[in-house]
């Protein structure tokens, strides 16, 4: 159970596991990174997923029965989009100046001139901005906000799985953001990548830290983790590229495992899924609009699965 960013994939990735393995089914909740991390500090789950690499405080948590501590390892690269609600706008921009104002709440209005400024013969309505964001604890907004602490001066909202929005409506999970895009004109939000996609959601370009306006294209995404290496708990964060061609907000997604499995059939097969997703579940991954791990990368992540005990047969 865990982070709803990359179910979308999780699920074709379980179901296409299953054709090859017939005799494994993977089940897999997407409660968000919050309730994940949770559920796997609690061993209610056999792996628990986040968008958010676990906390110290959390780590001290973990069961010391099941081993020294977590393995967290990286499963896939995304990136989170502003999507929105306005008929007749294609082609929205927004500057950081207009992006930053829309999510803390001083930008209140689509016709305000800091977004009209970038949109020159758009028809920006007389129309209030309806602010949609994450209700529940989320690795999407900790990625969101963590990239908004870095580019938006002044920032006072803060960065994490939660916080306070001054306004706007709150939904649970990348699915409930994306409903309440769809079902209120004026609306604009956050989501991971694959959701804007697959509902057909308009998407903004945003101005990137070199200044570029950047449309969300998983190419865009992949530019902000060129030659980024992962720290000794496998973390990668980019929470403003300076490419000159990157897409702004970008993250990986990581996998929580135990390191013992009393259960050895279950760690076995674990072992094998992970090792399988990295070598022949690229396929999947960029065809849902998600990044695919460097070669280099996936090959640590299969390697660090040799830490994983398992229970005598």
């Amino acid at each position: 159970a865990g982070a709803t960013a990359p179910n979308p994939l999780y699920q074709s990735w379980f179901a296409e596991y299953n054709k090859v393995n017939p005799t494994t089914q993977i089940s897999y909740q997407s409660v968000g990174s919050g309730a994940g991390v949770k559920q796997f500090l609690e061993q209610t789950v056999d792996f628990g997923a986040t968008d958010d690499p676990m906390k110290d405080k959390d780590r001290e948590k973990f069961p010391k029965d099941r081993g020294a501590g977590p393995i967290q390892i990286p499963t896939t690269g995304l990136f989170v989009v502003f999507a929105y609600n306005l008929d007749g706008v294609d082609g929205l921009k927004l500057s950081r100046e207009a992006y930053c104002g829309i999510a803390d709440g001083t930008i209140k209005n689509w016709n305000d001139p800091k977004i009209a400024k970038d949109n020159s013969g758009a028809k920006l309505p007389d129309l209030p901005i309806t602010w949609a964001y994450r209700s529940d604890g989320s690795g999407t907004t900790a990625i969101f906000t963590n990239h908004l602490e870095k580019a938006c001066p002044g920032w006072k909202i803060g960065a994490g799985k939660s916080v306070s929005w001054p306004t706007g409506t709150g939904a649970k999970g990348n699915e409930g953001v994306t409903a309440a895009i769809q079902q209120a004109p004026g609306a604009i939000g956050y989501v991971e990548y694959s959701y804007g996609k697959e509902n057909n959601l308009k998407m903004a370009t945003l101005a990137n830290k070199a200044g570029t306006f950047v449309e969300p294209t998983p190419e865009a995404a992949a530019k902000a983790l060129e030659g980024m290496q992962p720290d000794e708990k496998f973390v990668v964060k980019v929470p403003d590229p300076e490419q000159k061609e990157a897409y702004p907000i970008v993250s990986l997604t990581y996998l929580l495992l135990y390191e013992n499995y009393p259960d050895a059939a279950k760690g076995e097969a674990l072992k094998s899924f992970v090792t399988w997703a990295m070598k022949d579940g690229k396929t999947a991954a960029t065809t849902l609009g998600y990044i695919p791990l460097p070669d280099d990368i996936a090959t640590k992540v299969v390697a660090q699965l040799d830490s994983i005990k398992v229970a005598a047969k």
